[in-house]
């Protein structure tokens, strides 16, 4: 025999020894609801703990609320400053790839070692600002779009239509949707 079952017949007996003979084991009483009576100044009372609370509770939605909005802007200024500074450092290169296009374009040596070198420099730059998401504009043969290039001549040509750029001097830049410089542009008719 275990512990366990030599024990329970000793707990036993000593309940039946501590009960008088005949008599069952004391029932334990059964928990009863309490009523409470309030006062009208306690209810008054109450109710204005109540509309503390409530009021409360409403100030701490507004602040978080408030604290939410707060951090999205805060955020939202962030990604705007973050853009503009990358918008503004490369408008900054477009001119050493305005030089460095027209430099890999000229005609001459093809075999020269420093024409190779500007080419080659060239092609590295247009291949790290693709890297940072900026698309170039070349709009030739395209419709004249006034968001995105720049009138700065116009001519009369029957062979092209309406509005269409019939030549680019300087080409466009985008950053995403944004604009970094216009495509400075010939439009016909």
């Amino acid at each position: 025999m275990s512990k366990k079952e030599k024990s329970a017949p000793l707990d036993e007996e000593k309940e039946q020894q501590a009960a008088p003979a005949g008599e069952a084991a004391p029932e334990v009483p059964q928990e009863q609801e309490e009523t409470f009576t309030l006062t009208k100044e306690q209810m008054e009372k109450m109710e204005g703990l109540a509309e503390q609370l409530a009021a409360q509770n409403d100030k701490y939605l507004r602040l978080a609320a408030e604290y939410d909005n707060y951090r999205k802007r805060t955020a939202k200024e962030k990604e705007s400053i973050y853009q503009d500074a990358k918008t503004d450092t490369i408008s900054k290169f477009l001119e050493v790839y305005d030089n460095l296009e027209r430099a890999a374009s000229q005609p001459g040596d093809e075999e020269n070692p420093h024409k190779k070198g500007m080419e080659m420099i060239f092609h590295q730059l247009v291949a790290v600002l693709e890297k940072m998401g900026v698309t170039i504009v070349d709009p030739i043969g395209e419709a004249f779009d006034p968001e995105r290039h720049s009138a700065v001549m116009h001519i009369e040509s029957e062979d092209l239509g309406e509005n269409i750029v019939s030549q680019v001097f300087q080409k466009g830049f985008l950053l995403g949707d944004k604009v970094i410089r216009f495509a400075a542009v010939q439009v016909a008719n």
